[in-house]
């Protein structure tokens, strides 16, 4: 058996670009490194070397094109190259469109085993590495991904050697021994500078997912707008983990931070696990030897079975689009910087089996088009592709809001989407839901149509050892306010409604539930898990037709009276209706209802008091202080 030391070895396979180069035959399968960690000599060399060639195929998983091999092949009609990309990067729209056609849609997890069973078969691997440490081991640095299962099954396998490729710990070393030409050149890796600035949609979006993510949670974070904004809203949590495709700048901040710190995870503690970094030269510094991070490939990153093995595990993925269903598409698009196909089936399956998990599916309400912004939210997906079925999808986020889908009808569905659209498109929306059969001919949006909800009001607090969630009503809300009815006691609904009564019917509800938070505003209270909490109390406020003042009522479960709800209600109404213009509050109660006396009494201004028919009424103006 020939056996030769490393060091040799490395002396004698080192060659220039070019000669590494001429090893390609035509007709062959020659991967290329991905990502940031692009071999970009070995790319523009083998660029410059396609005269020569017929039949390439190039295989990429998210290319930067630092060397336009796409335009050749457009050139040539595939003939000299033709691409099979696995991830497709950020790209204007119309130039997906054009490259359409070297997709392979997969799940990230999947492709290893592609290459290493030779299913795949590849001649050569272009790889970027570090340098080799004492043992002749070498990193491949910000892009393990699916580059080392390449390297370690093709048949000829080039490494450009920079000494800029940081050392990153975990499964990401090949050795000397195991290359077959190498290649010395130092280069700036490709960065992407982190976002100075959010759109607004993405902090109002990033705002309404912090309040969702528990400290101890372990976090996978995309590279786009909207998961940045989230990352910044994080800013308050602790003992944060992370097991992610990707790491980012973002994530480095919160590490610095000590926002994480990999304690609770239950897997992998201590370590922040990943596959591939994208960011900044300030992030491939802060990773270079960090004890703190270990890189892994995507068949072990993104493994559901991996994922769900993390304590409260929470997936972040942005959708191109959902239906009224809940079916996601996410193509790539300019919007999100990167999207696909790849690692979102996976995290999402992943962090649904996690102990305490969320797979949360972000999404912007509009995208700019050519005659103004289009609806993300649709009718139905139409001609593409399905990445998350509807039955995967829990939690979905826009700048309107958030719902939980899990365990909801179509119809139920339909009213959560809707809720999260664009207010110009929603009536159009539940027209076409309408058709489809999707809801009943008898429902109506009502006021919610152009209503924008106000996440100021919301508020938590913990009462009984129970968390309990004070917030504005939501189209979705129409069943639970339903049975908070059913439930109460006959007196607290004769002292409510002024009447017994037996039936709550759905008009009714959408009363409460369909409002537009200025002229009507429901509040409710709410205990248990998001999207399947209990409705204990509602705090109601009505405009008046005839005159400039809203009418307050409240109804509070008997399990949660006296406890200080409707106070907090009630400050809440009197400050909305106050921003909205609105000149004072009036309730209408019965002489023997002290509690509701008594509570409206605790508003800072002047009370007037009078009897109409037996029963008290009671007003206030926001323009007269009490003395």
């Amino acid at each position: 058996m020939h056996t030769q030391y490393w060091a040799d070895s490395y002396v004698e396979k080192s060659v220039t670009p070019q000669k590494a180069i001429s090893h390609i035959r035509s007709g062959q399968m020659v991967f290329i490194g991905s990502g940031c960690g692009e071999p970009q000599k070995l790319v523009q060399t083998l660029a410059e070397s396609t005269s020569r060639l017929n039949g390439l195929e190039i295989v990429r998983l998210f290319g930067r094109e630092t060397a336009s091999l796409t335009a050749i092949a457009d050139k040539t009609s595939d003939t000299s190259i033709n691409i099979r990309s696995i991830y497709l990067g950020s790209a204007e729209t119309p130039r997906i469109a054009k490259h359409k056609r070297f997709i392979t849609p997969m799940n990230m997890s999947d492709v290893p085993a592609l290459f290493t069973t030779r299913k795949m078969p590849l001649n050569v691997a272009l790889v970027q590495v570090s340098p080799p440490d004492d043992f002749g081991w070498m990193s491949l640095g910000i892009s393990v991904d699916v580059t080392l299962a390449a390297a370690q099954s093709a048949d000829f396998v080039i490494a450009q050697v920079n000494p800029r490729m940081p050392r990153i710990m975990g499964q990401s070393f090949i050795h000397v021994n195991d290359v077959d030409a190498i290649v010395h050149h130092e280069e700036e890796l490709l960065a992407v500078p982190p976002a100075k600035f959010s759109p607004e949609a993405a902090i109002t979006m990033g705002k309404l997912i912090a309040r969702q993510i528990e400290d101890g949670s372990t976090l996978q974070i995309n590279i786009d707008a909207a998961s940045h904004a989230t990352v910044q809203a994080l800013v308050d949590k602790n003992d944060l983990g992370i097991h992610s495709q990707f790491l980012t700048d973002d994530v480095m901040h919160l590490y610095a931070r000590g926002n994480v710190n990999n304690r609770k995870k239950g897997f992998n503690e201590g370590k922040m696990v990943a596959s591939m970094a994208i960011g900044s030269h300030n992030l491939y510094e802060f990773l270079n030897d960090n004890p703190a991070v270990d890189f892994h490939p995507s068949d072990y990153v993104n493994n559901p079975f991996n994922i769900a093995r993390n304590n409260r595990m929470v997936s972040l993925n942005v959708a191109q689009t959902i239906d009224l269903t809940g079916q996601v598409s996410a193509e790539a698009s300019s919007t999100t910087r990167y999207a696909g196909v790849s690692g979102t089936p996976d995290f999402v399956r992943g962090a649904r089996q996690s102990p305490g998990g969320k797979s949360i599916i972000m999404i912007f309400s509009t995208t700019p088009g050519e005659e103004g912004h289009v609806s993300n939210i649709v009718p139905h997906i139409g001609k593409k592709a399905v990445v998350v079925p509807r039955g995967d999808v829990h939690y979905v986020v826009s700048e309107y809001g958030a719902v939980n889908l899990f365990g909801k009808s179509l119809q139920e569905r339909v009213v959560a989407m809707i809720s999260l659209a664009h207010p110009d498109f929603r009536e159009e929306l539940f027209e076409h839901a309408k058709e489809q059969g999707l809801i009943g001919a008898q429902r109506s949006l009502g006021e919610a149509e152009k209503a924008v909800y106000p996440v100021r009001l919301e508020e938590t607090m913990t009462i009984d050892g129970n968390e309990v969630t004070i917030r504005p009503s939501k189209p979705v809300d129409g069943r639970r306010i339903q049975e908070h009815f059913y439930n109460l006691a006959k007196a607290d609904i004769f002292t409510r409604f002024f009447h017994e009564k037996t039936v709550f019917g759905i008009s009714e509800v959408e009363s409460r539930s369909h409002v537009d938070y200025m002229q009507d505003l429901a509040l409710v209270a709410v205990v248990g898990e998001f999207g399947f909490g209990r409705v204990v109390a509602i705090g109601e406020s009505m405009r008046l037709k005839n005159s400039n003042m809203a009418e307050v009522a409240f109804s509070v479960s008997k399990d949660y009276q006296g406890k200080g709800l409707g106070k907090i209600f009630l400050k809440k109404l009197a400050l909305s209706a106050r921003e909205n213009g609105i000149a004072g509050l009036m309730a209408t109660t019965f002489p023997s209802n002290t509690a509701m006396i008594k509570l409206f009494k605790t508003l800072p201004y002047k009370v007037h008091t009078k009897y109409e028919d037996g029963d008290v009424v009671l007003s206030c103006r926001f323009d007269e202080l009490a003395e």
